[in-house]
């Protein structure tokens, strides 16, 4: 039985990263995730990298690295849920926590604050409470009475806390699959239980997955959210390899979904392009179930978000 895997890359090759993600969708990933640097070295925009591979390796999910750092969160808010409707809702973020932009920082309600897992909380509040205030059921379209919208039907999320203010409400409809992605891939540094309250994906390292689906069922105790509403998926390089030698590295990689209760996994291939190619083409048909549905959310084997701007 397989599970949803993601392919993890950094692009400063624009050809390279295409004929990644062309192999990524015709192995059967449900999506990519394009980072913003190569460790200490600084990778192509990701939100500018998903928009172009999308347009050519299309029918599989984007998810961008997205840093609080310089990212107002409406204005991110607004070009992620663009990207997700261009998408047909095959879209989301990593987000990541950092500091603050300067649009925020003009109206900020406590300047003083620091806390980056705090603002990560906010923000992540923020994004969501954003994606939801504009419901898709809103749209009318009704010729005849000259209605575009009901309005009764969209709000302002007038949030306040320590890091934003933001009233809202977007000026566009939500994405077919509820909302975009929100995934984490620093629950260390967050804290299962903030994790918990606003996450759809959780990356976690191999060295720290044992513990992490316990963690994660105790925090979500505290939330009115349940174990299905969250992927946990365990990231690892994976060098170079033959299709001989792929049989063996699935079957370890099975296993550890298996045994430390992961819903699928994160591929980060190493090596020149023609060998990440080549490993994609040869393990991940091994590993992938195929996407249950045509957005992120059903590729990653979550329901549908269903919910109302709070």
């Amino acid at each position: 039985m397989g599970f949803p895997i993601l392919i993890d890359i950094a692009v400063r090759d624009l050809g390279a990263a295409v004929a990644i993600a062309t192999a990524a969708r015709e192995a059967g990933a449900a999506g990519v995730r394009v980072r913003d640097a190569a460790g200490e070295r600084a990778a192509l925009d990701p939100s500018v990298v998903a928009s172009y591979l999308a347009g050519i390796a299309d029918g599989i999910g984007y998810l961008v690295d997205l840093p609080t750092t310089g990212n107002a969160p409406y204005n991110a808010a607004r070009r992620i849920l663009s990207f997700d409707r261009a998408t047909g809702g095959r879209s989301g973020v990593v987000l990541r926590t950092g500091s603050g932009d300067e649009v925020s920082r003009a109206t900020a309600p406590d300047p003083a604050a620091t806390d980056p897992v705090r603002r990560w909380a906010e923000y992540a509040t923020v994004l969501t409470r954003l994606w939801e205030s504009f419901p898709r059921e809103a749209l009318i379209a009704d010729q005849e009475r000259a209605r575009v919208v009901d309005p009764a039907l969209i709000s302002a999320i007038d949030y306040e806390g320590r890091y934003y203010r933001v009233a809202g409400p977007l000026d566009g409809p939500s994405s077919v699959q509820g909302r975009p992605v929100l995934a984490v891939a620093d629950p260390g540094e967050l804290g299962w239980d903030v994790v918990a309250g606003s996450a759809d994906v959780v990356v976690v390292e191999r060295d720290r997955s044992a513990e992490a689906n316990t963690a994660l069922v105790a925090a979500l105790a505290t939330t009115d959210r349940e174990r299905a509403d969250i992927a946990l998926l365990g990231v690892v390089s994976v060098a170079p390899l033959a299709a001989v030698e792929a049989r063996a590295v699935a079957d370890d990689l099975s296993a550890w979904v298996t045994a430390d209760a992961l819903n699928g996994l994160t591929l980060a291939p190493t090596g020149n392009p023609d060998e990440i190619v080549a490993t994609i083409h040869a393990l991940v048909p091994l590993l992938a179930s195929r996407p249950a549905g045509p957005t992120l959310r059903e590729g990653l084997g979550l329901r549908t978000f269903v919910g109302a701007a709070r």
